[in-house]
């Protein structure tokens, strides 16, 4: 079905829409031509998208629509003030009852993008998994926490509370208690497993004191690790690794879910082992993907 561009803005209230604008929102002229030309955009890619109706509009199609822009190449600011043109315009779809609910309730702009942490390159990694030495006395535990950290993608207080009963060695696999308690398993590759294994058995037997409380990394007092000794552990190597980036614990779990992207792993798969409830969490991700992609054509395209 192919639709005019008078049946367009029909279906979707378009000019309506710019009188709400001018008497309603008392917006300037040159607001109310910016959100109209905004979601005139909108409305004409949504329906190259089959989304025929304002009710056809979906979360998931909205966020699409906001990597689309900046696929094109607009500016952050750009982009937020289109995310703010399609509020504005589904308040007032709201307030002719054009539709039962806010599509764009929970739609995240380029301001929250750049909060997240820095990635680390695959070489900026195993620079890092690198930097503790054997003459370092903590040097078992301290590579085993970074190299589950990174394998199994952790919050930092997930990466601090795992217990010793956690971890499913014969499976390949670590239990992990998320936000609101909810359980999931992770994948743990050869390279954490061994160095998790390696800690239990040349360390960790000397630190537990009978405070270890059965939970997998201590301090050299025996008991667990805190948030604040698991960030001085890693900024300590990451100083040693000559990584000049900000790098948090968070910095690894980021690192983990943008490099299986890389990849080429599912994006249900990453929101599965990251424990996202909602698959549009993990889809933040793609954005750094995205990024990463553009460096690498512009690094090595001959026409870039």
């Amino acid at each position: 079905m192919v639709l005019s561009p008078d049946q367009v803005a029909r279906a979707f209230l378009v000019e309506r829409f710019g009188d709400f604008l001018s008497l309603e929102e008392g917006a300037s002229a040159r607001t109310h031509e910016a959100y109209a030309r905004d979601v005139k955009r909108f409305v004409t890619w949504a329906v190259a998208k089959q989304a025929m109706t304002p009710g056809a509009l979906t979360p998931r199609l909205l966020r699409d629509y906001v990597f689309f822009l900046k696929d094109l190449g607009l500016a952050p600011a750009s982009i937020r003030r289109n995310v703010s043109a399609l509020r504005t315009w589904f308040r007032f779809l709201l307030a002719e009852g054009i539709i039962s609910g806010d599509p764009s309730e929970r739609l995240e702009t380029p301001k929250k993008w750049r909060t997240l942490p820095e990635v680390l390159t695959v070489a900026e990694i195993t620079a890092l998994i690198g930097a503790p030495t054997q003459d370092d006395a903590l040097y078992y535990r301290d590579k085993a926490m970074i190299e589950l950290a990174y394998g199994a993608g952790l919050r930092v207080s997930e990466w601090i509370t795992l217990g010793l009963r956690d971890l499913m060695g014969e499976e390949g696999l670590v239990r992990v208690f998320g936000k609101g308690g909810k359980e999931r398993l992770v994948p743990l590759g050869r390279s954490a497993a061994g160095a998790v294994a390696l800690y239990l058995r040349e360390l960790r037997p000397t630190l537990e004191k009978g405070k270890g409380k059965g939970v997998l990394f201590l301090n050299n007092r025996g008991e667990p690790m805190s948030r604040m000794g698991a960030w001085k552990m890693l900024r300590k190597h990451v100083q040693t690794a000559g990584i000049t980036k900000a790098v948090t614990p968070h910095t690894l779990r980021h690192s983990f879910a943008t490099h299986l992207l890389e990849g080429g792993a599912d994006l249900r798969a990453v929101q599965e082992m990251l424990g996202h409830a909602d698959i549009g969490t993990t889809q933040i991700y793609t954005h750094v993907d995205r990024e990463y992609l553009r460096t690498v054509h512009k690094q090595y395209h001959p026409r870039s």
